[in-house]
Parts: C-alpha cells; sequence; structure tokens
C-alpha cells in the first residue's frame, strides 16, 4: 500500500483500489456516473477526464469487457501513479492512464473517442471554498477544469455523434447546459438525483451527444434512500457490474 493511501474493495471484492486519504475517494457519484453510462458499440474507445485514482475507469473496463479501450486522465500526478496501480491490482489491461491537463489542446488528436465521461468540479471559484489540501480542491473547485472546458474538451476530442456523460450539481444545471450547448455537445437524457422524497435534487446525470439535434429527454427522479433511510432497490442496482 502506498503511503497516505488505503486499499478498498467495492463490489463484493471484485474491485480493490487504492484511495488517497485525504484525496478524491469514491462516493456516490463516483458509482452513479460508472452506471448511468451506456455504449453503442462494445469496441469503443472511452476517456474518462479527471480519474482520480482510476475507480470509474476500472469499473467500465471490467464491465464492458476486452474489446473496448479505456483512457484515464487526470492533471495530478500521484493519482496516475495509484490509478496504474490499481489497473495492476486488479489485472486490467484493457486500459491506460495519462498524467495531462484537458486544457491542452496538443495532448490528443481530434476526434479520436467515442466517449467521455466527466465528473466536472461542482463549485465555481467564486461561491467554493479552498479546502487546505490541494487535491480535494482540485477535484470540488474549478481551479483547473471548468464545465466550459469540459464542454470544449468533449467537442475537440469526441468523434461526431459521440456521447459525453456526466454528473454534475443540479443547482447549477443552467451553467452546465449553456456551456455543453455552446460547443454543441447537446443535452439527450438528463436525470435528476434525490437524496430522499421531498428533498431537492442534488445533483443530476447527463447524457449529451456532439452536433446533437433536438429533443431532450427528462427521465423520472432517481431516489437515493426511502422514508425508513435505506437505499432504494433503485439506487442498489447502480451497484451491479
Amino acid at each position: 500500500m502506498c503511503e497516505n493511501s488505503t486499499c478498498d474493495e467495492f463490489f463484493g471484492g471484485k474491485l480493490k483500489l487504492l484511495q488517497p486519504l485525504t484525496g478524491p475517494r469514491v462516493n456516490l457519484d463516483t458509482i452513479l456516473l460508472a452506471s448511468w453510462v451506456k455504449l453503442r458499440s462494445r469496441d469503443s474507445k472511452i476517456i474518462e477526464a479527471g480519474c482520480a485514482s482510476g475507480a470509474i475507469a476500472l469499473i467500465l473496463a471490467m464491465k464492458f469487457g476486452a474489446k473496448i479501450h479505456v483512457t484515464g486522465l487526470d492533471i495530478q500526478s500521484e493519482l496516475i501513479e495509484l490509478a496504474e496501480r490499481n489497473a495492476d491490482i486488479n489485472a486490467i489491461n484493457n486500459i491506460s492512464f495519462i498524467n495531462g491537463d484537458l486544457r491542452d489542446k496538443n495532448l490528443f488528436p481530434r476526434e479520436i473517442f467515442d466517449v467521455l465521461v466527466i465528473n466536472p468540479p461542482y463549485e465555481s471559484l467564486s461561491r467554493g471554498r479552498l479546502s487546505s489540501n490541494s487535491s480535494r480542491s482540485t477535484a470540488r473547485l474549478e481551479l483547473s477544469c471548468t464545465v466550459d472546458d469540459a464542454g470544449e474538451f468533449a467537442f475537440r476530442v469526441l468523434k461526431s455523434n459521440g456521447r459525453m456523460f456526466a454528473v454534475f450539481s443540479s443547482e447549477r444545471l443552467d451553467v452546465f447546459m449553456n456551456a455543453m450547448t455552446s460547443h454543441k455537445i447537446i443535452p439527450k437524457r438528463i436525470r435528476f438525483v434525490y437524496p430522499k422524497m421531498n428533498y431537492n435534487s442534488g445533483i443530476f446525470l447527463s447524457e449529451c451527444v456532439k452536433n446533437g439535434g433536438e429533443g431532450l429527454n427528462i427521465l423520472p427522479p432517481l431516489i437515493v434512500r426511502d422514508e425508513n433511510n435505506n437505499y432504494t432497490q433503485e439506487l442498489l442496482k447502480s451497484y451491479d457490474i
């Protein structure tokens, strides 16, 4: 185990992950986003931007099989080191990790991926507080990636009609929609996630299409916990792999 990290098991031990003690770690958003991704082709090229220690990228590589290839990208080199170790620990070969900045226009050739998966930082610098932990601040605040950067990156690296799957803060839905449509990344499906019935939605899941046409489907809400504070059966389906 790396210093300042833990080794945790998920999906009944099917996935083992080294994670930083104080940096970005697997949470409900991680599981929901990984479950939200659908593929049109089993030989798709997928990129996860902001992959941290590789959880979603590894889940997708396991879930969709050896014909796909997943690339994980993160600006933090120490997280990429953990992600590479996690691929080795789990003996997953259809995956690679790159330390880089998605704002770097020379990082990838244009239009090479079928699918982009991304969990952009939820909070703008004007509204969020800096953490004493720089890794956590980078994941949570728009220090090195704004939602507009995410839209620009999606347009640059996705093939025409390529898909982007994202999770983002519900209270910033307007910011997300404006950023994506301005880069021709057109939202096609949205599902709001609620902690409980009669609560406000905290996050939403979205599927966008590069150069997509008109038409947006708002799916039924996903409720996390029932009246007894237990996970709902639908939420538990997200933990299937």
